[in-house]
C-alpha cells in the first residue's frame, strides 16, 4: 500500500493530509508548529497519524511540504540582516524603486522602508553595457572596501545586483568569488542566478527578498529532512513552489525564492481542485492562517498566474500563482495606538505563545481571542484536541483593550473582527482591479484555520452571495501540496525586434530553454513515486511582448512550434490578438518587440477521486444551542458538528459549525446546504 503525504507548516499549525493510493481514502491532522525547533512538528505529526489512523511511515512513498516560513519572515521583517552591492552610483535602487506611493489617493502615504536600508548598500567599480559587453572591469579593491563596510555594518549576508547582469552575469560572479575568497562562509547571492530579468529594480528587489529568507529557509529544510529520516520516511522530500508546482528540497535550499509563496500557492491549488469538483466557474479563494489572509482568483477551475505578487509590502517578480496578501491571520495581535485607535496586526502571536485562549503563555489579544469572547469557538474540540479554549483568559485580554477604548469586551471583540475585515476589504482592491473583475460575480472559497470563521463577514462586505466551505478547510493547503504537479519556470531576456533577422535567435533561445527544462524535469522525476518524466511532461511557452515604444509588456501565449518553424505571422498575430483582448484595440502596422521568452514545464501528479457522502432529506439536528455575539447583540446559534452533516441537508444562520481542523461562523442572513461531496454551500439571502 502506497501513502502520499502532504504537509503545510504555517505560523500556528502544521497541517497533514494523507492519501491512500489504493483506496483513495484521505486522512487529516493538525499539530502546533515549532518555529523554535524546525522539524519537531513533523515528528509530532507522524506520531499523531500513527496513533489516530495507524499510519506507518515506512509505507510513505511520496512526501510534499509547503511552508509559510519565507513569507512570514518578510511580512514580519524577521529575515537575515543583509547588505547589497550594486554598480557604483546606483546605490539608491531600492529607495527610488518606481517612485510610486503605496496609495495614489493619499498624499501622506509613504513607501515602505526597504529590507536593506540605504546605509547597508555599497557600490563597486565595474560596468557592463546594455548588450552585456564589459565596459569597465571589476575593481577588486572597491569590492574589498565594500566588504569591509559590510562587516562594520554587521551584515550576515550580501546580495550582488549589478547593471545588465541579466545579459551577462560575469561581473556578479566575479564579485561573488572575491567576497567568498576574502570571507569564506559569507552568504552571497547574485541577482542573475536568482531570476535574470530585465529592469534593475525588479531584479534587485526579487533577489533581496530571496536573500532575506534563504539561509533561514535552507536551515529549515535541512532540519525537516533530518526529522523525516528520524520518522522512518525514506521518500525524498518535495517542496511546493510559488508557481503551484513542486520541486526537490535540495533545489529549494539554493533557490528558495521560488518557494517564497510555497504554502500560499499550494492552498490555491487545493482550492482549485475543490472549485473544479463543485463546478465553480468564478471563484475567489480566501486563505486565512495564523499570520496572513491571502486571496487568489480561480477561473474555470484554473488558478490565475502572474508576476509581481506582493509579499507583505514588496513585490516579487517571479512567476507565481496570483495571490495577494490582503490582511491579517487568526493569530494577528490587536492593539491600540497612541491616538486611541484600534489596530490589528501585522505582528502575529504565531504558534508559541499563540492566542491567549490557547493557554500557551500568550498575553496579547488576537483575532482568535475575539472569536472566543464572542462565543464562536470554545464550544467543541479544536485542532484535533490539541487546543483547549480558555474563554476567561481571552476575556481578560480583550478587556485590557476595551478599557483603553472605553468600550465593553463584546463590542471590542467584534470591533477587532471588523477592523481585520475592513483591512482585507481594502487590500482586495489590488487583485480586483488587476484582473478587472466584479467580486459580486464570484463565489468565495475560504480555507485555512481561520478562513471559515471570517468568510461570511468578508463575503458580506464585498457583496458576494455564495460561500463554499470545503470538507477539510483547515488542511486544504496540505492537500494542495499533495496533488500539485512537478513544475518549473524558465526565462530568457531577449529584447529582439520581431522581424526576420531575429527568428533564428528566438528559435535558438527556445531550444536552449526547452533543453534546460527537460534536464530539470528528468532530474526531478527520477525518484520513485512520480508519474511523469521529461518526455511526457507538458511544455507551454509565452513571451513578454509589446509594440515598440511601449513601456511595458504583455505575457502572450505562444506555441513552441511557431518558434521552431520561425513562423513570424503566427507570433505577430498572437500578440495583436492578446493586445486587443486586454485593451480593446491592436495596431497591425506597428513594430513588435519580444522582451523575454518564458517556458513552463509540468509533469502531472495523480489526483484523488473523492467519493460522494451519505445523503439525507431530514433536516440536521443541532448538537446544542450556544450564545454568540453577532452583529452587535447576543444571539442563539445552532451548533453543528461537521462530520454529522449529510448531503442534501440545509441550515440557516446564525450557526456555528465545529470540526477538528477549524470552525465555521454562519452569520444571520446566510442559509446553507451540504452538497454531494460534503462541501458546505452558504448563500447570503439578506439581513434578518
Amino acid at each position: 500500500m502506497g501513502l502520499r503525504i502532504g504537509v503545510d507548516i504555517g505560523g500556528s499549525f502544521a497541517d497533514f493530509a494523507v492519501l491512500n493510493d489504493e483506496t483513495g481514502e484521505l486522512k487529516t491532522l493538525k499539530v502546533f508548529s515549532r518555529p523554535d525547533s524546525p522539524g519537531a512538528e513533523v515528528l509530532r505529526g507522524m506520531e499523531g497519524l500513527a496513533e489516530r489512523y495507524g499510519v506507518d511511515p515506512h509505507e510513505v512513498d511520496y512526501f510534499t511540504h509547503g511552508t509559510t516560513v519565507g513569507v512570514n519572515a518578510v511580512v514580519q521583517r524577521k529575515g537575515l540582516k543583509l547588505g547589497l552591492i550594486t554598480t557604483r552610483h546606483f546605490e539608491d535602487v531600492l529607495d527610488i524603486a518606481r517612485l510610486k506611493g503605496p496609495d495614489m489617493y493619499n498624499l501622506m502615504s509613504k513607501r515602505p522602508a526597504p529590507l536593506v536600508p540605504r546605509e547597508r548598500v555599497f557600490g563597486i567599480v565595474g560596468r557592463l553595457t546594455a548588450d552585456g559587453t564589459v565596459e569597465t572591469p571589476v575593481d577588486e579593491a572597491s569590492v574589498l572596501d565594500a566588504l569591509d563596510k559590510l562587516k562594520r555594518a554587521g551584515c550576515e549576508g550580501v546580495v550582488v545586483s549589478l547593471l545588465h547582469s541579466y545579459r551577462n552575469p560575469v561581473h556578479e560572479h566575479e564579485v561573488k568569488a572575491i567576497l567568498e575568497r576574502a570571507m569564506p562562509g559569507l552568504f552571497v547571492s547574485c541577482s542573475s542566478d536568482v531570476w535574470p530579468i530585465i529592469r534593475e529594480y525588479e531584479r534587485t528587489s526579487t533577489a533581496v527578498i530571496g536573500g532575506y529568507v534563504q539561509p533561514k529557509v535552507s536551515h529549515y529544510l535541512s532540519s525537516l529532512q533530518h526529522a523525516l529520516r528520524e520518522t522512518g520516511i525514506a521518500a525524498d522530500m518535495k517542496v511546493t513552489k510559488s508557481n503551484g508546482g513542486v520541486m526537490s528540497a535540495e533545489t529549494g535550499k539554493t533557490n528558495c525564492v521560488q518557494m517564497i509563496l510555497s504554502g500560499t500557492a499550494s492552498g490555491v491549488i487545493g482550492a482549485a481542485y475543490v472549485a473544479q469538483l463543485c463546478g465553480l466557474r468564478h471563484c475567489m479563494s480566501l486563505d486565512i492562517g495564523g499570520t496572513t489572509a491571502d486571496v487568489a482568483l480561480i477561473i474555470d477551475g484554473e488558478p490565475q498566474y502572474a508576476t509581481g505578487e506582493y509579499i507583505g509590502d514588496f513585490q516579487i517578480h517571479i512567476p507565481s500563482v496570483s495571490v495577494s496578501s490582503i490582511g491579517d491571520g487568526g493569530g494577528s495581535i490587536a492593539w491600540v495606538d497612541d491616538f486611541g485607535v484600534l489596530k490589528v496586526g501585522p505582528e502575529s502571536a504565531g504558534s508559541n505563545p499563540g492566542p491567549v485562549c490557547y493557554g500557551r503563555g500568550g498575553t496579547r489579544a488576537t483575532i482568535t481571542d475575539a472569536f472566543a469572547v464572542m462565543g464562536v469557538i470554545g464550544n467543541a474540540s479544536l485542532g484535533y484536541n490539541s487546543v483547549k479554549v480558555d474563554h476567561d483568559a481571552a476575556c481578560r485580554a480583550i478587556d485590557a483593550l476595551a478599557q483603553r477604548l472605553g468600550s465593553d469586551i463584546y463590542k471590542t471583540a467584534e470591533a477587532i473582527v471588523n477592523v481585520s475585515v475592513s483591512g482585507m476589504y481594502a487590500g482586495v482592491s489590488r487583485i480586483v482591479s488587476r484582473f478587472g473583475i466584479d467580486p459580486r460575480a464570484f463565489s468565495l472559497l475560504p480555507f485555512g484555520g481561520a478562513g471559515p470563521m471570517l468568510a461570511c463577514y468578508f463575503a458580506r462586505a464585498l457583496g458576494m452571495e455564495q460561500v463554499v466551505v470545503p470538507t477539510t478547510p483547515g488542511v486544504l493547503s496540505a492537500l494542495g501540496g499533495l496533488i500539485a504537479d512537478t513544475k518549473n519556470d524558465f526565462v530568457k531576456t531577449t529584447y529582439y525586434d520581431l522581424d526576420a533577422a531575429a527568428l533564428d535567435a528566438l528559435r535558438d533561445d527556445a531550444h536552449s530553454l526547452e533543453t534546460a527544462a527537460r534536464a530539470w524535469m528528468a532530474a526531478e522525476t527520477a525518484a520513485p513515486g512520480h508519474a511523469g518524466n521529461d518526455r511526457a511532461a507538458r511544455i507551454t511557452v509565452s513571451a513578454d511582448m509589446r509594440y515598440k515604444g511601449q513601456s511595458f509588456e504583455i505575457d502572450t501565449p505562444l506555441e513552441l512550434a511557431w518558434l521552431q518553424n520561425r513562423d513570424i505571422g503566427a507570433l505577430s498575430e498572437a500578440f495583436h490578438r492578446e493586445h486587443a483582448r486586454l485593451y480593446g484595440h491592436s495596431d497591425l502596422k506597428a513594430k513588435i518587440q519580444v522582451v523575454a521568452l518564458r517556458l513552463v514545464i509540468a509533469s502531472v501528479t495523480p489526483k484523488p477521486a473523492l467519493r460522494p457522502i451519505e445523503a439525507s432529506e431530514q433536516p440536521p439536528v443541532p448538537d446544542a444551542t450556544v450564545k454568540v455575539w453577532m452583529d452587535g447583540a447576543f444571539r442563539d446559534a445552532a451548533l453543528f458538528h461537521r462530520a454529522k452533516l449529510l448531503a442534501g441537508q440545509q441550515l440557516a444562520g446564525p450557526a456555528v459549525i465545529a470540526q477538528d481542523d477549524c470552525t465555521t461562523c454562519v452569520l444571520p442572513g446566510f442559509s446553507g446546504r451540504i452538497d454531494a461531496y460534503g462541501n458546505l454551500i452558504l448563500t447570503y439571502v439578506g439581513a434578518n
